[in-house]
């Protein structure tokens, strides 16, 4: 099988919980290529590591990201919560996979993207999201590498490519079928999906000529890639 880029969602939450800097650091002893964690602005406008707009699912406190300053943040978390650029170190110049949840806006946008060119990073950063956060990132750095996040089975329109610009489009693994694979890989991009958790998934999506898996299981996915037959923790 091809060498898919294996990705690791939110570093390895099966193991460690998503978005710290020990489930990152856990996803790539897994096997993974690179990393996917979501970044969000604190109160006083530092990114820090967060899929969710508040602290309840991971954290156990009901409080609004945006309401708290990064030491708050850090107080509440027992310092759980990695800042952007602690994520950034922790990585060690791997490739990392930026998610931009919500529509966070142009400010913010730049605000993240300042501190992966501080961290030293730019040149093993990308960039995911919906198509008003990647315009964001285009209109910041017209370099950027973007994986354009769609969710439909209808083609994303020709003014909207032209304008982002991206290097991949990253789909809800269900979509993809042979046709949409075709269009993916024919229309000039690579072809990202998002988020298998099963052999047969993954398998199917390999067979089918995808170039990146973002996976909660990343270990499943480079053992199916480099040939480990029996190491399906799923069972499927």
């Amino acid at each position: 099988m091809q060498k898919v880029t294996a990705v690791a969602h939110r570093g390895d939450p099966y193991r460690v919980r998503e978005n710290t800097t020990d489930s990152l650091r856990s996803a790539f002893r897994q096997g993974a290529d690179a990393v996917e964690f979501d970044v969000r602005l604190t109160r006083d406008d530092v990114p820090v590591l967060l899929h969710d707009d508040t602290l309840k699912r991971l954290w156990e406190h009901d409080r609004p990201l945006r309401s708290l300053s990064a030491d708050e943040v850090r107080g509440l978390t027992d310092g759980g919560v990695p800042t952007l650029a602690e994520a950034l170190a922790a990585t060690e110049g791997r490739r990392v996979m930026v998610d931009l949840p919500g529509d966070p806006g142009l400010p913010a946008v730049r605000r993240i993207m300042d501190v992966v060119r501080d961290s030293g990073a730019a040149d093993r950063a990308y960039y995911t999201a919906d198509a008003p956060a990647m315009l964001a990132v285009r209109a910041a750095d017209p370099a950027a590498e973007i994986a354009l996040t769609w969710k439909s089975l209808a083609p994303p329109r020709p003014a909207l490519l032209d304008a982002v610009r991206p290097r991949w489009l990253n789909y809800r693994f269900a979509l993809v079928d042979r046709d949409l694979a075709t269009y993916v890989h024919r229309s000039g991009y690579l072809l990202s999906v998002w988020t298998p958790d099963t052999r047969r998934s993954m398998r199917r999506l390999l067979d089918l000529g995808v170039d990146s898996i973002t996976t909660n299981r990343v270990d499943v996915l480079h053992a199916l890639r480099d040939g480990d037959s029996d190491s399906d923790v799923n069972g499927g």
